[in-house]
């Protein structure tokens, strides 16, 4: 059974008939280089921040709610109003090396930030990235990470998003679909076992490899079935079209919506000025409004793997 504040939360973050259509952009170093390489001069902190609320204060107005970063995202975003009260509010809690192997990521939190943070600025979720392998040499060390966070989100009476992310061991071969399948579901069996409250999932099959339909869905099927929790479909940087139809699949499978962002508003980052901000009024509200309209149709409400609570007490 969940806490009458974490119900509370999670209601917060999802839309009236109970799906997740959250906008993701917590992304920070790579986002800024992309930008950079796409800019006349290098972006300032200033800059940075203005990018994140042009996209925030055009796209969230479709959304149930927004995970994104404490220093470019949150104090603006609230601020400004393009977070409104009527948003929930998800934010991140590590920072994110991207320069090394996945094998040799050790997490490392934002500093002066952490769960109590982020409840104590108003945030409805915890979201931890966490790059997991069963059969890795650290694996032990990253479920006793997840074990902390589910402790310190219990504390805070907050949900606990959990995003881990499958890899390879060996550098130079990228997962087969066949492992990536098997490595989801025991991470949907084992993180959803040890009192996360959302897990925030790429696809089970890799598009690059496999666009086999029925195999899609019959693997969204297998991870819905190991989780005992509410799960939530990431874009891992796929297109959009590619997206949507991902969307479909695992939501009429079983997951409970999406979180979402380079799908949605990457093209943006290309842009320049009023490109941008035409670009973000048109085709990233109309994505936004496409996997809203999915979710709704098809998904299934977080509500159906939560036990709900029956007292404020205790």
């Amino acid at each position: 059974m969940t806490t009458l504040g974490k119900y509370r939360h999670l209601s917060r973050c999802a839309t009236p008939d109970g799906h997740f259509v959250i906008l993701a952009i917590d992304h920070r170093a790579n986002l800024r280089a992309a930008l950079d390489k796409h800019a006349p001069t290098p972006s300032t902190d200033a800059d940075f921040a203005a990018f994140k609320q042009q996209v925030i204060g055009a796209l969230a107005g479709d959304a149930s709610g927004v995970l994104t970063d404490p220093d470019f995202g949150i104090p603006a975003g609230i601020v400004s109003g393009n977070i409104a009260p009527s948003h929930g509010l998800l934010a991140p809690i590590e920072v994110t090396n991207y320069d090394v192997h996945p094998s040799q990521r050790e997490v490392e939190f934002i500093p002066d930030w952490s769960v109590r943070h982020i409840k104590r600025v108003g945030g409805d979720g915890v979201k931890l990235l966490l790059y997991y392998h069963p059969e890795a040499a650290n694996a032990e060390k990253q479920r006793g990470i997840v074990r902390q966070i589910v402790a310190d989100c219990s504390a805070e009476d907050i949900p606990f998003f959990l995003e881990p992310i499958p890899y390879s061991l060996d550098p130079s071969t990228p997962l087969s679909n066949a492992d990536l399948l098997a490595i989801s579901v025991e991470m949907a069996r084992l993180f959803s076992s040890m009192g996360v409250d959302v897990l925030k999932l790429q696809f089970p099959v890799d598009a690059a490899q496999s666009r086999d339909e029925s195999a899609w869905r019959a693997a969204c099927e297998q991870v819905s079935a190991a989780c005992s929790v509410p799960w939530a479909l990431l874009s891992a940087g796929v297109d959009f079209e590619t997206f949507a139809l991902q969307t479909q699949i695992a939501c009429a499978a079983g997951a409970s919506g999406v979180i979402v962002g380079r799908a949605v508003w990457n093209e943006a980052v290309t842009l320049q000025d009023s490109a941008r901000a035409d670009f973000l009024a048109t085709t990233g509200q109309e994505r936004v409004r496409e996997l809203h309209s999915i979710c709704a149709k098809s998904g299934r409400p977080w509500s159906g793997k939560v036990t709900a609570p029956t007292s404020a007490r205790g």
